[in-house]
């Protein structure tokens, strides 16, 4: 099968598409036929060796496809079926992807718009459980206008907590539009807050990695109240959670995405879908923040 690698570190120039062998479902497994394959930053990160040094490496954590192989043990789908999840090993990024956790994909999305929930969705959900985000808390969600940070706040308001979100003033319109209280980011975002909600908020999480969580801190009424998605330094510095997989996953939220999606009520937009050959302008693309939205690869 074809599949995207990288056989040393750098920039996008080291990524190749190379024929490996076809994996197969084990037990608990599906294998799909893969149709499209979300990009995230870590795999940027991965190829340019600042996460994971194992090399070889193959890419991609999430896929949408169809399925045709089922592992022992596996209930409730069937071959044929059209699903969307994560692969535990990864290498989602080719022909076939088996997946370890996954969801129906609902009529009202086709392949590339599903590719792009799964790990966005999964990771806002984790975050927000960290935080232990409820009805009625008050949230600032810092980088509420990309793919992580939108999903975050759509999955509070669905909580029932009260939204802000921090983004650029381009952006305002659509986090009204997501149910979240928007804010301009940049110099004077705490006062900006206070003006909203004077005695602060009850939970914070920054996205954006900004360099801006001690106002977090603040805002939230302590570094506990606090999560990074983004600022590891920072987290380590101020005594704040840096969220992590390694922790515990929150897999029930790639269904969740799923239903609230055919509901009308979820959306990550697909800010652009490149062929799975073209996977090393996807990269490019991806870390010049050119493009607002989730990138997705198309496969066959």
């Amino acid at each position: 099968m074809k599949a995207a690698q990288f056989r040393r570190f750098g920039g996008p120039e080291v990524l190749e598409i190379v024929d490996l062998p076809e994996p197969h479902a084990g037990p608990g497994e599906v294998r799909v036929r893969v149709r499209a394959a979300g990009v995230n930053a870590s795999d940027w990160k991965k190829r340019s060796g600042q996460m994971d040094q194992e090399l070889p490496q193959t890419l991609g954590y999430e896929a949408a496809g169809v399925v045709d192989e089922i592992g022992d043990g596996v209930a409730g789908v069937r071959l044929g079926d059209k699903v969307v999840g994560i692969g535990g090993g990864g290498a989602a990024q080719a022909e076939y992807a088996v997946l370890s956790t996954w969801a129906p994909v609902p009529a009202s999305l086709d392949f590339t718009a599903a590719a792009a929930l799964p790990s966005t969705a999964e990771t806002a959900a984790r975050a927000l459980d960290q935080l232990g985000v409820a009805a009625g808390s008050t949230l600032l969600v810092n980088g509420a206008s990309g793919s992580i940070g939108s999903a975050a706040v759509q999955f509070a308001v669905h909580r029932g907590a009260r939204v802000i979100g921090t983004g650029s003033p381009a952006s305002h319109g659509r986090l009204r539009s997501l149910g979240a209280e928007p804010v301009a980011y940049g110099p004077g975002m705490a006062d900006r807050v206070r003006t909203i909600v004077p005695g602060g908020v009850d939970r914070a999480l920054d996205v954006a990695g900004s360099g801006v969580l001690p106002e977090l801190t603040d805002l939230a009424g302590g570094a506990e109240n606090v999560v990074t998605l983004a600022d590891f330094a920072g987290a380590e510095r101020y005594g704040v959670r840096f969220s992590r997989g390694d922790s515990g996953r929150a897999e029930y939220a790639i269904a969740l995405a799923m239903r609230l999606a055919e509901e009308g009520v979820f959306r990550i937009p697909v800010g652009r879908a490149f062929p799975l050959e073209d996977i090393a302008q996807a990269h490019r693309t991806g870390e010049s923040g050119a493009v607002r939205g989730k990138l997705v690869l198309t496969v066959g």
